[in-house]
């Protein structure tokens, strides 16, 4: 009994290794959701995807930036139930200190708060026929 005991404690902690070993940086997040469209070099694609690089908008307030990421906008996907408050911050942060942006870190807390700000804002109305 206390081998299989022993076995599994042992199984547990390999994986929880193995799991922070695994653990997305910040540049991997940007590549797995983000590079497809917006490229590696944060140049984008003339006439389909913005450039995040010397983007204004991704460096300034960042309320905006979070609220764009998290609800998606013209075509952008949402990536609100995709990914953690604390990988959007990892991201968000990523892409407003990259490629010479100058813009400040988010917090996986700011993330948070505007997800909440997001959910408690005004639905839409419904549109049913009657």
């Amino acid at each position: 009994m206390s081998r299989t005991i022993a076995f599994f404690s042992g199984l547990l902690a390999a994986s929880a290794v193995s799991a922070t070993a695994f653990a997305a940086t910040p540049s991997a997040l940007f590549n797995d959701n983000c590079s497809a469209c917006h490229q590696t070099t944060g140049k984008g694609v003339k006439g389909a995807f913005p450039a995040l690089a010397g983007d204004p908008f991704v460096q300034g307030d960042s309320a905006p930036v979070m609220a764009t990421v998290l609800a998606g906008r013209a075509g952008m996907p949402s990536f609100k139930d995709d990914l953690s408050d604390l990988e959007l911050a990892s991201v968000l942060t990523y892409v407003r200190t990259s490629w010479g942006n100058k813009g400040k870190p988010v917090s996986a807390s700011d993330v948070a708060a505007a997800r909440a700000k997001l959910k408690a804002g005004k639905k839409p109305a419904s549109l049913q026929a009657h």
